[in-house]
């Protein structure tokens, strides 16, 4: 079978498509077609050797994906062959089958294609364990999404909005910014231009945000600390400017505010039954048009190494994902 190769860690570039050994089917596990996988920053981390696992050497990076069982191994009671799946897993995604263990799948419901189900685990995980579990956040509470327009800021700009909340949406670019008011952000700023916190400020008429949620790190994670109302969370959910800050803890003393670390993929497998209630509400809310996973671009697995550096550049709208045919 094929699949997308790093060979060595480093550049994106050094990736191949090359023909693997074939996976089969463990104890508890399933073997999947894989149809679409969906491509998120860490994957980039793990190719550059720079995330919080470091798999040696060959490997191939991508940790979500959609497709169809097509065998099960032993000890598999709930899946059969035939069924429709979406899996999460360290790295692997990105080939053409992949074998995963049985506790780490869930059903696609009918009504959503592989390539939109792709964009579902990890990104409106992510931000549904943010909102809901890390920041309790409140109908009518000020949100603060900074990266908006990436593929974690849209769907907590989504989920935010159904949690009843009042939205605002940070990112760089008339065109971002456009994206995050048709995802159903209240407020928007061009955080490349304009002042973070004082506009945060002029927003919410001083009040400040109450839950801030910041997959972006660098200079703004303070900016936005600044900008936190009393009582404030600043959720951090990981580093996409590249540097991870150092903020001046005294403001969290003077705003009685929280700094609240997020890591799905580590809550997802110490509470896996909590973590797989949230996912099943969240693809009940798919179903029902309530949250709407954006693919932003579709690559196949020949260009898989376009598809990630159209979320290297920062170019991204929502998701972009890999599609492999039957």
């Amino acid at each position: 079978m094929r699949a997308l190769v790093c060979t060595e860690l480093g550049s994106i570039d050094g990736l191949v498509v090359e023909d693997v050994p074939e996976p089969r089917a463990g104890t508890e596990e399933v073997l999947v077609d894989v149809r679409a996988c969906g491509i998120n920053f860490p994957d980039l981390l793990i190719v550059q050797g720079k995330y919080q696992f470091k798999p040696t050497p060959p490997f191939s990076p991508g940790g979500e994906i959609s497709g169809v069982i097509r065998d099960v191994g032993p000890g598999v009671a709930s899946y059969a062959v035939g069924d429709h799946v979406i899996a999460m897993m360290p790295f692997g995604g990105l080939a053409e089958r992949v074998a995963v263990s049985d506790a780490s799948i869930f059903r696609v419901p009918a009504g959503i294609d592989h390539d939109v189900a792709a964009c579902v685990l990890t990104t409106y995980g992510t931000s549904w364990h943010a909102l809901v579990d890390r920041a309790a956040l409140a109908s009518g509470e000020w949100l603060l999404v900074l990266g908006a327009a990436g593929g974690v800021g849209v769907s907590a700009i989504q989920i935010g909005k159904l949690l009843g909340a009042k939205v605002i949406a940070a990112a760089s670019g008339e065109e971002k910014l456009a994206f995050c008011r048709d995802n159903g952000a209240d407020a928007v700023i061009d955080y490349a231009k304009e002042d973070l916190k004082a506009r945060v400020k002029e927003i919410t008429g001083g009040h400040g945000a109450d839950v801030v949620y910041d997959p972006v790190g660098g200079a703004f994670t303070e900016a936005a600390l600044r900008a936190t109302a009393w009582n404030g969370r600043v959720l951090v959910i990981g580093f996409a400017a590249g540097d991870i800050p150092k903020v001046p803890t005294n403001l969290c003393l003077l705003k009685g505010a929280s700094l609240v670390g997020v890591f799905w993929g580590s809550f997802a497998m110490r509470e896996p039954e909590k973590a797989r209630v949230q996912i099943l509400t969240v693809l009940d809310h798919v179903v029902a048009g309530r949250l709407r996973p954006r693919v932003h671009a579709r690559f196949p697995l020949d260009r898989g190494v376009e598809a990630l550096r159209e979320l290297e550049t920062r170019r991204v709208r929502g998701k972009v994902v890999v599609t492999l045919t039957d």
